[in-house]
């Protein structure tokens, strides 16, 4: 029924025009014969267009200079009797329909829009004029409001995540909480784990604190890489002689072990190293850049695990509590410094764990791990705390 654009051709509506405020967006057109047939959709200046497919309820208020056309099955037209009422009207619309929405208490997104026999059927309490106007702007007031506090908070959650980094920062390098002389340093402890470890020269470490020692990443711990496997061998349902498998999607802020994938237990072959224990960490190791190297701890585990080709499994030497490796390497991946070392293949970076064993890392003492561990949990459940009253 479409025709190509020319002068006596009609315009055909589209959802968009109402979901982007756009009445010249379009590229459909019909004949002036077409147009006759289904004058009954014709649209009118002054109309109120409504989305009706997709994203629901999106209005629009047609302009005095509309192309003459129809509108299509994705969208309503509301005609006014009055239009100077159209602000309030537009108003109590929205309202009724999130209303409608929200009766199944799911919330107010809005699924679909009221049948017309029911929509036809709502009383609307209309006000005199001076008063719809004297509404209309008090709505705008508290809307722009509104709108400058959505916007200081989403510039809160960006403050608490440089927050927090900056509070990791600040922890890895001995500043968060002061040093105790009574503890054992970090040199003595290596020497009491291995008799034969010999402390190199760290005397020209200037920002090194008092009783910390500095290593490497490989000194405090093992990586791991994960099993290989076809796709065809992966299944997002539990079976017999299957086991769960770890990938990129699980690493959150905490692990994610709600949507898993199953492979064949014979692809870890019996290996222990392969399997998931409780105070490890799991690391993106092959990722998108903003995401290669984010890490989540396994506070638990419900099932033996495994993990795949793509992720990294990191488990602590004795030198250091496995909850302060991961506050290290969460910091590192925060402060941008996997980036740096990041190999690129097409849209995928890389982490070598060569690389990786050689990054180096200020280690303190036990106790001073465990009380920076206490310092950092009770300071981000405090940012966490003001954020969840602001969502």
């Amino acid at each position: 029924m479409f025709i190509p654009d020319n002068e006596i051709a009609y315009k055909v509506y589209e959802q968009k025009n109402a979901i982007q405020k756009d009445s010249s967006l379009g590229h459909y057109f019909i004949s002036s014969e077409k147009f006759q047939e289904l004058k009954g959709f014709e649209v009118l200046p002054n109309d109120i267009i409504v989305s009706c497919a997709g994203t629901i309820g999106e209005t629009y208020i047609m302009p005095s200079d509309i192309r003459s056309g129809i509108i299509n099955q994705a969208l309503m037209i509301i005609r006014l009797h009055n239009i100077d009422i159209t602000p309030f009207y537009l108003l109590y619309f929205d309202f009724i329909l999130k209303n409608e929405a929200g009766k199944d208490g799911k919330g107010t997104a809005i699924k679909n829009i009221p049948p017309f026999d029911i929509l036809k059927n709502y009383w609307i309490p209309l006000p005199p004029l001076a008063e719809q106007d004297r509404i209309i702007k008090e709505v705008d007031l508290w809307q722009c409001l509104i709108d400058s506090i959505d916007g200081n908070i989403e510039d809160i959650f960006k403050l608490s995540k440089k927050t927090k980094s900056k509070i990791l920062d600040l922890a890895i390098s001995g500043k968060l909480v002061p040093q105790d002389p009574n503890d054992e340093s970090a040199t003595e402890l290596l020497k009491r784990i291995n008799p034969d470890f010999q402390p190199c020269d760290n005397s020209h470490y200037e920002n090194l604190p008092q009783g910390w020692v500095n290593l490497t990443l490989g000194d405090v711990c093992n990586f791991e890489r994960g099993v290989t496997f076809p796709s065809s061998a992966k299944s997002t349902i539990k079976q017999s002689a299957t086991i769960a498998c770890i990938r990129t999607a699980n690493v959150q802020e905490e692990l994610d072990l709600t949507d898993l994938w199953y492979i064949g237990a014979e692809y870890i072959k019996g290996n222990p190293n392969k399997l998931v224990r409780k105070n490890d960490i799991i690391m993106s190791s092959a990722n998108s850049r903003e995401l290669v190297g984010k890490v989540s701890y396994v506070y638990d585990l419900s099932e033996d695990m495994t993990f795949g080709g793509f992720v990294l499994n990191i488990r602590a030497k004795e030198c250091i509590l496995p909850f302060y490796l991961f506050l290290i390497l969460r910091a590192l991946y925060l402060n941008g410094t996997y980036l740096t070392i990041a190999t690129q293949t097409t849209n995928i970076a890389n982490l070598n764990t060569k690389i990786l064993s050689g990054i180096e890392v200020m280690i303190p003492s036990l106790a001073e791990q465990e009380r920076i561990m206490k310092a950092v949990t009770q300071i981000f459940a405090n940012i966490d705390a003001i954020t969840a009253e602001l969502s």
